[in-house]
């Protein structure tokens, strides 16, 4: 499923220049992962299928050594993903690692970030319901 352009267009109406860049990521996200739900909310847009996997969003606060124009891409897994690529993760929920990679081009959208993103579709996939569903990660 894609996310229709009117929502699209407000989610980005501050940063039109990451458009592209999430678009390819809706793209290869559902190549990889099948036709999964995606939901463009305030400050985030959610990838999901029975819970989310994948989220995207552009920085409220942004560090200093991030990019002026970036987006950021999440992904649950119930460890903590080691990578250069990975900018900040977190552990909500024990065994419940949101790791954050920062995009700024399309071409970031690599098989790299999707084999973790096609991960945490999977992990996502044997979850049950209970405490922190719904949640990231």
């Amino acid at each position: 499923m894609y996310a229709s352009a009117e929502a699209l267009t407000r989610f980005f109406s501050h940063c039109p220049e990451m458009m592209p860049v999430y678009r390819m990521l809706e793209d290869r996200v559902n190549e990889r992962c099948g036709n999964v739900d995606v939901r463009v909310q305030k400050t985030q847009i959610t990838f999901t299928d029975r819970f989310g996997f994948a989220w995207a969003s552009l920085p409220v606060r942004r560090r200093r050594d991030w990019p002026e124009r970036c987006l950021i891409v999440s992904f649950g897994l119930a460890y903590h993903k080691e990578s250069p690529r990975i900018a900040v993760a977190v552990e909500p929920y024990p065994q419940r690692w949101t790791n954050h990679v920062i995009v700024t081009a399309p071409e970031d959208i690599d098989d790299e970030l999707l084999g973790w993103i096609e991960e945490s579709h999977q992990f996502s996939l044997t979850k049950r319901r209970g405490r922190g569903a719904g949640s990231k990660a």
